[in-house]
């Protein structure tokens, strides 16, 4: 399953909020803070019933599993608001998914 162009450009303001590519390219939020612990081609997500954050390689987008997960995160929230990227997944599974990505 590939990204569609409407998810792209959605991702890529998710991106500038949430990770090391927001304070390259200069972007500055509502809040105007990013997240000083997401280390440079990373992104955070936000995952389970607790919403357990998550620091994920940007490479992870380019992985048909993640972009399921992706695809879920849209269908069941959308892209549009402001704690950043929820993914819909319990956490051990998750964890397992990203093990196997690395």
């Amino acid at each position: 399953m590939a990204i569609r162009k409407s998810q792209t450009a959605v991702l890529r303001q998710i991106l500038k909020r949430c990770s090391s590519l927001g304070r390259k390219n200069g972007y500055v939020g509502d809040d105007e803070s990013l997240p000083g612990d997401v280390p440079r081609g990373h992104f955070a997500v936000y995952v389970g019933q607790n919403r357990t954050r998550y620091i994920v390689p940007i490479s992870f987008l380019t992985h048909p599993e993640f972009q399921c997960l992706l695809q879920q995160a849209e269908e069941e929230f959308g892209f549009d608001h402001e704690m950043g990227l929820t993914i819909p997944c319990d956490e051990v599974i998750f964890r397992s998914l990203t093990s196997m990505l690395r």
